[in-house]
């Protein structure tokens, strides 16, 4: 009986055991330790500021007139072209000139009708007012001749007026520069007709040049005449001293902006139509303290952007939500949310959770390298093949 009892023991501690191996084969093991991540921080600092608004403009002569002939007709010739620089006096445009002098020979003709008329009315006044000397004619009779030789007279004139005209018609064929500059636009060719006044070329006048550029509705009133601008050249480091000369009273109705015009204190030193960049000084600030940070330490926190701040003793990081004011370049100038002393994550803050351990991240410097020679240690036999030689036969 005892013999039965100790054999069966035995077999139950051993099924015990194999559970119990097998319970912990089925348990999950346990979840490893959070990674400690690095991250670059930053402490938080006053610095001077430079904010700065630059705008592309264009330079323009101040006079830029668009020229037409004063009669129509069919261009005939035009012996200028865009960008040549033509002097007062010299010949731009021609007109056809036979119809106008057609005019001209008509108005001519009618001068010769009207003064042969004139001298018969003042011919028959004289012959009247001899007759009425010698009370052959009633004194109405010779008030008659008198307003006959007066109309004659006015038909003269008039015919005098009207050859003037014709004449200066015919000198209205040709289109000549009135002062120097550079053809900056063709807008008709040779061969065209052109109504009286229509626009044939664009003459920019030798003299100061103004830089046109536009500004938005919420800068033009910072902007004043007489206020000081810094010209840059784009196409070299050439810097220029200007004066708002000119503002818009209303804004371009396309793109809901203001024309400025600068007056250039060297006028003769940037070529026209050259672009270059304007910075009005009344939309400068420089030297406000604010508080900056990289772009790269920002993060969208629902409606909100927050930054990652670091807590010293702990080493880990919990979630601070600020306000931005603008931006400064790759800069972003905080407006609310942080103190002087603080240390901003700003590098690798969308991986990060409120809590989380952390470690400052240090970069590796790479090994300075010398140009002297590296040495064997002494321990270590250099052997030549003669020496290994001798050391075999031996």
């Amino acid at each position: 009986m005892n013999s039965i009892v100790l054999g069966v023991r035995p077999s139950r501690l051993v099924i015990t055991i194999a559970a119990a191996a097998l319970l912990a084969a089925c348990s999950k093991p346990a979840p490893p330790a959070e990674p400690i991540r690095a991250v670059k921080v930053q402490t938080v600092g006053l610095q001077d500021t430079r904010s700065t608004l630059e705008y592309a403009g264009e330079v323009k002569a101040r006079v830029e007139s668009r020229l037409g002939f004063r009669v129509g007709g069919k261009i005939i010739e035009r012996p200028v072209e865009a960008g040549q620089r033509v002097k007062a006096g010299q010949l731009l445009a021609q007109l056809d000139p036979q119809d106008l002098k057609l005019g001209a020979d008509a108005a001519r003709a009618q001068l010769a009708a009207a003064q042969t008329n004139r001298d018969l009315a003042a011919a028959d006044f004289k012959r009247f007012s001899a007759l009425k000397a010698q009370n052959f004619i009633s004194g109405a009779e010779l008030e008659r001749r008198d307003t006959v030789l007066k109309a004659a007279q006015a038909q003269l004139d008039q015919a005098h007026a009207q050859l003037s005209a014709q004449g200066n018609q015919a000198g209205y064929a040709v289109l000549r520069a009135e002062v120097a500059g550079v053809v900056t636009a063709v807008l008709a060719e040779r061969g065209q007709v052109v109504a009286a006044g229509t626009p044939v070329l664009q003459v920019a006048q030798d003299g100061p040049r103004d830089v046109v550029f536009a500004v938005p509705e919420d800068k033009v009133a910072a902007i004043k005449p007489g206020s000081a601008v810094q010209v840059r050249q784009w196409s070299g480091p050439g810097e220029f001293k200007g004066v708002v000369r000119e503002v818009a009273a209303s804004a371009d109705p396309a793109t809901r902006t203001f024309t400025v015009k600068v007056a250039l204190s060297s006028p003769n030193d940037l070529p026209l139509g050259s672009t270059v960049s304007v910075l009005p000084d009344a939309l400068q600030h420089v030297g406000v303290p604010v508080f900056k940070l990289p772009t790269s330490a920002l993060r969208q926190e629902g409606q909100a952007t927050a930054v990652w701040l670091l807590d010293v003793p702990s080493m880990t990081v919990k979630s601070q939500v600020v306000q931005i004011a603008t931006a400064d370049g790759n800069e972003v100038v905080v407006a609310s949310g942080l103190q002087p002393g603080m240390q901003v994550v700003v590098a690798g803050v969308h991986v990060l959770a409120p809590g989380q351990k952390v470690s400052i991240y240090k970069e590796n410097k790479p090994l300075a390298l010398d140009n002297k020679g590296q040495t064997a240690p002494g321990n270590i036999a250099i052997k030549t093949p003669v020496a290994a030689a001798s050391a075999a036969s031996k």
